[in-house]
């Protein structure tokens, strides 16, 4: 995707062996209709993809539905793979906030760098909103993701002095 260099920029922080490996990824401020337009692009990118509910997997469900769901229902989730070997959870636990995971141990090297990059500016792209990722468990500041104001992924982050 062009901007970010692995080896320069973000090898130290997408290091899997430094504490949690599933960052955590939110778009805020959404609305059923954001959650549809990330269903509609990943039909339209082609990415392969599993919706399940529990155990079940089903076919893919308007995003009214999923949301609509009954108090107390296990929470569905959509696996989506950019890549064959990237693949990002997402789970409906609400409309006003779209939420994954991405496993660092599949985001190592230039190459799959450049998958998570583009899969983020797609889908910032897409909602006309910026995708900020989190250290797994944190909410506090996001380390990397794509900001709407620059058109691209950066490094949102920097290590306190010691």
């Amino acid at each position: 995707m062009g901007d970010l260099r692995w080896d320069e920029h973000v090898a130290w922080l997408l290091d899997p062996s430094d504490g949690g490996y599933l960052p955590d990824v939110y778009v805020a401020d959404t609305t059923v209709a954001d959650w549809q337009a990330l269903l509609d692009l990943v039909a339209e990118r082609g990415w392969a993809f599993e919706y399940a509910e529990g155990d079940a997997v089903l076919p893919l469900p308007r995003a009214e539905v999923v949301l609509s769901r009954a108090a107390g229902a296990e929470c569905p989730y959509l696996r989506v793979w950019p890549d064959p070997g990237v693949c990002a959870i997402f789970r409906f636990l609400a409309d006003e906030q779209i939420d994954f995971d991405v496993s660092l141990r599949e985001l190592q090297g230039q190459e799959r760098l450049d998958i998570l990059c583009g899969f983020l500016t797609a889908i910032g792209r897409r909602l006309g909103k910026s995708v900020s990722m989190y250290f797994e468990g944190s909410t506090r500041e996001p380390f990397l993701g794509y900001d709407l104001e620059a058109d691209r992924v950066r490094v949102l982050w920097t290590p306190p002095e010691e």
